[in-house]
């Protein structure tokens, strides 16, 4: 840095920038959204305007500034002036920044306090034992039978004009397997209540999860990505049964809810696969244009593409009237979003609009690993959003869309 600024006439930020961003730190940051996020914050640093502005500023406040050329006392008192515990303003996020913040050291203190807790009970009140009984008998009363998918593959055969049967038996397959390890764990918990059966490790640790509302590490295992606890997952996964059942009583639904799929990318490649064969375009030329909709329902699928629903606008929301991203309004972590059109095109023909690219995850964490497939286990896509503000603005915010909340 030292050699960059003495050594030459004029500062090369873009060298600075190329260097810190994609080199000396950005070389270690593996996740491509993460170093978008990145560069963006160094712009604001590395930039010709920091010499050239007196009081340069970092946020929108004045709070904080580049303190102007003086003595060493003079950036000790500026230093001093500045807030103890930073607004998220600093950072470029919005204020419910600090709520998210402290639900997340909330959630790890409890998480903690639940690793102390004494597994015998005392006093008055249903045992564990009672407990696990009923909360087992209450999902199994809930949890549906596993699909028929021979049935499914007859009603659904695999077509080159409809790919969306084989996304249909593909799904049916993957949550079957959910429901047996989810039937057959439950049973076996009863079991081993009345002592039928021993009390094996992995069933202590489902056990255990049971009683502190937690997803059972076993079911987690066969499962689709999810931060809910124990009684919210159940009702999603019933909801996610519900959905694929309706699918193969009546026809590929109007409106697909994108949050029932267990393995997302495969839907988005089968809109895609639909197109490719309708109009004999190679897919790997095809990307998504999207329109977001009137926020109302939708009798009639469109001609092409597919209608979306289930998204969430996490750290900001849909504006209703101007049809644009705006700031959240206090205290409102995430939005619902309208109904959106994802519409398959030739990726040179996709129309140039002012829009923010906004990442979509399956859950809050995202974060994910690599999976066989070749696709991450949470992020889905790069979702384009209609807005009036820079790109920047909604990547310091840490703007992204998740198919589910965490409660």
């Amino acid at each position: 840095l030292q050699m960059f600024i003495n050594e030459y006439e004029e500062v090369p930020f873009a060298a600075l920038k190329y260097l810190t961003g994609q080199c000396n730190y950005g070389g270690r940051v593996t996740d491509d959204w993460d170093r978008r996020t990145l560069v963006c914050i160094l712009n604001k640093f590395y930039t010709p305007d920091i010499i050239e502005t007196p009081k340069y500023e970092f946020s929108s406040s004045g709070t904080y500034h580049c303190p102007a050329d003086g003595d060493h006392e003079n950036y000790l008192t500026y230093v001093r002036s500045l807030p103890i515990i930073p607004h998220p303003e600093v950072f470029g996020m919005h204020a419910n920044a600090d709520i998210t913040k402290d639900q997340q050291e909330t959630n790890q203190l409890f998480d903690s306090i639940l690793l102390t807790q004494a597994r015998t009970t005392s006093g008055g009140g249903k045992s564990n034992d009672e407990i696990l009984e009923e909360v087992a008998s209450d999902i199994l009363n809930k949890m549906p039978k596993v699909f028929d998918t021979e049935e499914a593959l007859r009603k659904y055969p695999t077509t080159y004009a409809q790919s969306m049967n084989t996304v249909l038996v593909q799904e049916m397959v993957r949550f079957n397997r959910l429901i047996q390890v989810v039937r057959s764990s439950l049973a076996n918990i009863r079991k081993a209540i009345k002592g039928l059966v021993v009390m094996s490790v992995e069933l202590e640790e489902v056990s255990d999860s049971m009683l502190k509302g937690k997803i059972p590490g076993l079911w987690k295992s066969k499962s689709y990505p999810s931060l809910k606890p124990l009684g919210s997952y159940v009702n999603d996964l019933v909801a996610r049964l519900k959905f694929l059942q309706d699918w193969f009583d009546n026809g590929p639904p109007d409106v697909f809810w994108i949050s029932g799929f267990f393995f997302t990318q495969a839907f988005l490649t089968g809109a895609q696969q639909n197109y490719a064969r309708k109009f004999r375009i190679p897919i790997d030329l095809l990307g998504f244009d999207f329109d977001v909709l009137e926020d109302k329902d939708y009798d009639t699928p469109p001609e092409d593409g597919v209608y979306v629903k289930g998204l969430f606008l996490d750290t900001a929301r849909w504006d209703r009237e101007t049809k644009l991203m705006a700031e959240s309004h206090p205290k409102f972590l995430t939005d619902p979003m309208p109904v959106i059109w994802f519409k398959p095109c030739k990726k040179d023909e996709i129309p140039a609009k002012s829009t923010y690219l906004a990442p979509l995850y399956k859950t809050s964490d995202r974060r994910g690993t690599l999976s066989t497939t070749g696709h991450s286990t949470n992020f889905v896509a790069g979702i384009k959003i209609p807005t009036n503000k820079p790109e920047e603005h909604w990547i310091q915010r840490g703007v992204a869309l998740l198919c589910q909340l965490d409660d």
